[in-house]
């Protein structure tokens, strides 16, 4: 894995607590920062985020507990067309952005929790063996979400827009939070623990943990490690809000290996708006220089794509008696 002393440099870090707080012009020094940062970089670090250290210690351990079972009792909660639960060790293969020709299946595996808030929708999917999985993974997400709703007022003042823009549309959020287990492997040619992509989030928020392992490539081309900075989050721009900007936020390039002799355990919380959102361009974005990049969409299809893309072959192979 190469390495850069100055990745902590090339990746910002905001503190949220004076916006948090409401101290004097906070709000709106915090969006300019933002914005700054989401146009060149793309990722950032945040502390002062509010969310309570024990929350993001459970999610890790109950991950680190449901991976260790025996494969059956994961298999009994195969991921669903619902993208809700489990998704074996090199199952999944990143197709979906052209960054790299790899298609190799990418060496992790990972648990689906999607949100519980309608009763029409299947429920998600929960392992017997483990009685606390629900309560502490449902603990988390809530977590996640309620920062990212915190953090919408900031993305759209950075984008000129009203406090309040994107709260409409994200109040049913169509958002995923996914356990994932990289075990300690020796990788080979074009493989990678998650290969080459962008995300297909509004944004990304991923807990750090002692274990490196994430990359992001810089506008320079350059490959850097992200450093372990405890008790902060990384955030990214996804596709999803690329689109949404027109081009003006950037979607960063990131992969994730883990070169260690332990395992190392990663939790995203993949931030989407409300399932019938229509993405098209913002109208503070597109100008006679800067006409629509993107073609409007809703995020249903949009994530309905991307699934297909990148999840499907696999889903294809599970179902009984499919030649896939």
């Amino acid at each position: 894995m190469s390495h850069n002393p100055a990745a902590t440099e090339a990746i910002p870090l905001i503190d949220l607590g004076p916006y948090f707080a409401g101290a004097p012009g906070a709000f709106e020094a915090t969006a300019a920062e933002l914005r700054r940062i989401c146009e060149t970089v793309g990722f950032l670090f945040i502390s002062g985020h509010g969310v309570p250290a024990e929350v993001m210690r459970d999610a890790f351990a109950i991950a680190e507990r449901f991976h260790a079972q025996p494969l059956e009792a994961k298999m009994a909660l195969t991921l669903n067309d619902r993208m809700q639960g489990y998704l074996p060790y090199k199952s999944s293969v990143t197709r979906a952005n052209g960054l790299v020709a790899v298609r190799k299946p990418n060496e992790n595996e990972a648990f689906f929790v999607n949100p519980e808030r309608d009763p029409q929708q299947p429920a998600n999917r929960w392992p017997e063996a483990l009685p606390e999985f629900r309560a502490t993974t449902l603990r988390c997400f809530a977590a996640l979400e309620a920062l990212a709703m915190r953090m919408l007022p900031l993305y759209a003042r950075a984008l000129d827009l009203p406090a309040d823009y994107f709260d409409r549309f994200c109040d049913r959020s169509f958002s995923s939070l996914r356990l994932t287990h990289y075990p300690p492997v020796t990788y080979g040619t074009d493989e990678y623990g998650i290969a080459p992509h962008t995300d297909s989030s509004f944004i990304t928020l991923l807990a750090q943990n002692p274990v490196p392992g994430l990359q992001i490539r810089t506008q320079a081309g350059e490959w850097i490690d992200a450093p372990v900075i405890p008790d902060t989050f990384v955030v990214n721009t996804g596709d999803m809000l690329k689109q949404w900007s027109n081009g003006r936020f950037i979607s960063t390039p990131h992969r994730a290996f883990n070169k260690e002799p332990r395992s190392r355990y990663a939790i995203p919380f993949f931030f989407h708006p409300n399932e019938d959102t229509l993405v098209a361009p913002l109208p503070t974005c597109v100008s006679d220089d800067n006409p629509p990049r993107f073609p409007a969409q809703t995020v249903g299809d949009y994530m309905a794509a991307f699934r297909g893309s990148n999840y499907d072959h696999f889903r294809q192979k599970a179902q009984p008696g499919s030649t896939a």
